[in-house]
């Protein structure tokens, strides 16, 4: 199938790849689409699960062109299916990687998340989650916190919005000129926690993944 097929215009600067359950952003405009012509920044939000970093590479490289690289990985937060494809993509391209402080320990080597619980949520999926990586991964001297003032880098326009819950450093991004959101998976819409609704894609307003949600009250807030 052609790259252009698998991503979904949300905006004439966003656009979504879904990787087997999960989704990356690729935000900016495409040469093609910009009136000014030529290559403008661009970032990606979130890296995914590891099988899909050749899908990445060859969307963007169809997207913006051949040895197109982004100023900036922003990072929602650092579960695995979040991270999966960020080192490999790291060693292609060397730009920065920005988070919330607080995600900063899982993404230097200095804590692992803390263990799933299969038994929320009532879906395989669940039940499979202590299968589901966890571990710390050490990005130390790649890795920095969003600035203070909640700008986004490489991102204008944009401000991230701390959504803890689903994990301490969780945020979502958001445009005040359209309203557009990335949520993360602070607000879902599929029902994680089941294996059915995870492969048919059954579309459901949600919470977040509930095996691995830290912090329920904070979530629901």
């Amino acid at each position: 199938m052609d790259a252009q097929h698998r991503i979904e215009e949300l905006a004439p600067d966003i656009a979504r790849l879904r990787i087997a359950f999960v989704n990356v952003y690729l935000v900016g405009m495409p040469p093609a689409a910009s009136p000014v012509g030529g290559l403008r920044p661009w970032v990606l939000v979130d890296a995914g699960l590891s099988l899909g970093t050749a899908q990445i590479l060859e969307v963007v490289r169809d997207r913006f062109g051949t040895d197109a690289r982004p100023s900036a990985i922003i990072l929602t937060h650092g579960h695995f299916d979040h991270i999966g494809a960020l080192e490999p993509l790291l060693a292609v391209w060397d730009v920065p990687v920005y988070a919330h402080p607080l995600e900063l320990p899982f993404l230097t080597g200095e804590s692992d998340y803390p263990p799933p619980d299969p038994e929320v949520g009532g879906g395989l999926m669940a039940r499979l989650s202590p299968l589901f990586p966890r571990g710390a991964i050490d990005l130390r001297g790649r890795v920095q916190p969003f600035p203070s003032n909640h700008e986004v880098p490489g991102m204008p326009g944009w401000r991230w919005i701390h959504t803890p819950g689903h994990a301490p450093g969780h945020v979502s991004l958001f445009r005040d000129a359209d309203r557009a959101l990335i949520a993360g998976d602070a607000v879902t819409t599929t029902r994680q926690e089941s294996m059915y609704a995870v492969l048919t894609q059954e579309q459901v307003l949600s919470g977040p993944p509930a095996y691995f949600t830290i912090d329920w009250e904070k979530a629901r807030a």
